[in-house]
């Protein structure tokens, strides 16, 4: 009987096993040392916040790993040698394996900090870091935070539900503009702002400074402001988790290099996840993408070439979801921070400022490239299909209501919205009647 041991029990290694354990009889072993079960770390927010208990972020009941025969080790792997195919753990343990599949997921990022290390740093990534963020936050004054991305709003909301003062350190000019163009990230910058945020942007961190038992006292910014503060929260990004990897001769750059069948250069060594760095970028996508769904996907492909069925990782169009406190943010293919020279561009804005719309499209044959929305919840199916297809940005606008979840929105916006592109492009759309059977076709 073959041996899948799978390191690292995120989404991506959980969705490997799970498949694997459908489609055929192949032990299995998870290792991990961050926690006992699997758990959904998007959730670790809301435990925090007071919404939910930890144990109801685990999706699974205890006895579920028993009963599908997957064996859960907690420990940490030391060690890789692939000559042999054994793996070293910190307890002197060693297990072998038929194949290895490595979803070792992220860490946050350090760049050498003076005082990173203190007692009351913390990042916001595992169930280690909640608990350190529940431990330091406890009776103190104020938080800085680190970083403008979505793990610092996400930070962010959570000291605020608990009214701790927050000061964010942003090295950008608005929010997020190294991801969002320039409209969009202005919507949010003004958003932070107006849940009491203390944003300092164009502001970098220059030293973490100690009390005298060893805790943060204070930070040093670039612009020379020492602010007092009795937590850190390092959010300025996450980096592949592969440390004890780059010892072994696995080929590594950023991340684990991988073709599109998530093999490594190593026979029967895959790796999948946060970790994992495509050898070849798969059209405009990053080649490593710290996604949610991304690292589900590859879980799913892997277990079928694990389980004889040698599948190539198709991930489809981009999209993703995120929320900025009351904003909720989604996007569909390409809106990209600066628009590409063959793009063209519409942007619309509520006057509550709490909606837009950013639409992409080709400048030459009109077809849709891309979406970001704000406050406005859409159908994925839709706009995936849209894009399949290569529909018009005309076809687009004329059925934009289809794939809206909320008829008050397109009832009060959706004229406004069309007028505003027919003005801009010289048009003559008109939106088209709602209809449910072109939106349950899609499904």
């Amino acid at each position: 009987m073959k041996h899948v041991v799978i390191i690292g029990n995120g989404i991506s290694g959980v969705t490997t096993a799970r498949h694997v354990r459908k489609m055929s009889d192949q032990k299995i072993t998870i290792i991990s040392d961050e926690t006992d079960y699997f758990f959904s770390r998007t959730a670790l927010m809301y435990v925090y916040m007071g919404h939910m208990p930890f144990k109801n972020t685990q999706p699974y009941e205890n006895w579920f790993w028993e009963k599908n025969r997957i064996n859960l080790i907690k420990n940490r792997v030391e060690k890789i040698d692939t000559d042999s195919k054994k793996l070293l753990l910190k307890n002197g343990e060693e297990i072998t394996y038929d194949k290895l599949v490595l979803a070792t997921g992220s860490k946050p990022n350090k760049f050498g900090w003076k005082g990173q290390d203190l007692d009351g740093v913390s990042g916001m990534y595992s169930k280690q870091d909640l608990d350190a963020i529940e431990k330091y936050t406890k009776n103190i004054k104020r938080a800085v935070i680190v970083g403008g991305g979505l793990i610092g709003i996400e930070l962010a909301e959570m000291l605020i539900s608990r009214e701790i003062p927050v000061t964010f350190l942003v090295r950008e000019t608005s929010f997020w503009n190294n991801v969002l163009p320039k409209q969009d990230s202005q919507l949010i910058t003004n958003h932070v702002k107006s849940h009491h945020v203390d944003l300092k942007l164009d502001t970098e961190l220059r030293e973490i400074i100690p009390d005298e038992n060893g805790r943060v006292k204070a930070v040093l910014t670039s612009k020379g402001e020492t602010i007092d503060c009795q937590f850190v929260g390092l959010t300025a990004g996450v980096s592949p988790n592969i440390d004890f990897v780059r010892d072994s001769k696995i080929e590594c750059n950023r991340g684990i290099l991988i073709n599109r069948h998530l093999e490594t250069n190593i026979p029967d060594v895959y790796a999948i996840g946060d970790c994992a760095e495509q050898e070849n970028a798969i059209g405009r996508r990053r080649p490593i993408e710290q996604v949610w769904y991304t690292g589900r996907m590859m879980g799913e492909t892997l277990a079928q070439t694990l389980c004889g069925n040698r599948r190539q990782y198709n991930p489809g169009h981009w999209f993703n979801s995120a929320k900025f406190f009351d904003i909720e943010y989604q996007t569909y293919g390409w809106v990209t921070a600066r628009i590409q020279e063959d793009e063209q561009d519409y942007y619309w804005e509520s006057s509550c400022g709490q909606k837009a719309i950013h639409l992409v499209f080709d400048k030459n044959d009109k077809s849709f490239v891309g979406i970001n929305t704000f406050g406005i919840r859409l159908r994925h199916e839709m706009f995936d299909r849209w894009l399949n297809e290569k529909k018009s940005i005309e076809h687009v606008l004329e059925y934009l209501k289809d794939a809206n979840f909320d008829p008050e929105f397109y009832k009060q916006h959706e004229e406004e919205i069309i007028n505003g592109f027919n003005q801009k492009f010289n048009a003559n759309i008109q939106p088209k009647k709602k209809s449910w059977k072109r939106i349950f076709t899609t499904f």
